[in-house]
């Protein structure tokens, strides 16, 4: 899934450290153009909070868009905490439910974006390591980098890349 990145920077969201889901989910919507453009220049919106219904249980998926190069929908979740295992098992019951009843005959499955303020990379890897459901965990960032991590970072990457010798 090379058209979605692993981290997505929503600086110019402008939130306050200790958002709430709702806050994050309007200001995505407020700043919608933007969020679009992070995602890149494929991605369709089609609905907040969009209604899928499993049995007789209604659910919403947070935000639900369509990529025309992919010709998919996908269906984003967003966490204002650390990925948790059981979020995938919540995403993967709504791309079943879009796979079903939503997507059109010449579309391919559903993807999944789960959009958590932090995740660590070995506990997504055990969740997902049965998985077959095509789905992505990424983290979101609502601050840039200080100067100084840059400038650290930059030196280790100098450091790495110069000839021994």
């Amino acid at each position: 899934m090379g058209e979605f990145k692993s981290a997505y920077s929503l600086e110019f969201l402008g939130l306050a450290q200790d958002h709430s889901e709702s806050d994050l989910h309007g200001t995505l919507l407020r700043n919608l153009g933007r969020f679009i453009t992070e995602l890149g220049r494929d991605s369709c919106f089609v609905r907040s909070e969009y209604p899928v219904q499993v049995g007789n249980q209604d659910f919403d998926i947070d935000l639900l868009f369509f990529h025309r190069g992919l010709t998919c929908l996908v269906a984003f979740e967003l966490k204002v905490r650390e990925f948790r295992p059981e979020d995938l098992g919540k995403l993967n019951s709504y791309l079943e439910a879009l796979d079903r009843d939503v997507r059109k005959p010449k579309e391919r499955p559903s993807i999944g974006v789960l959009l958590c303020a932090s995740k660590d990379k070995e506990v997504v890897e055990y969740a997902m390591s049965r998985s077959l459901s095509p789905t992505l965990v990424a983290e979101y960032h609502t601050l840039l980098p200080s100067k100084a991590l840059l400038r650290r970072k930059l030196h280790e990457l100098y450091e790495r890349l110069a000839p021994e010798g």
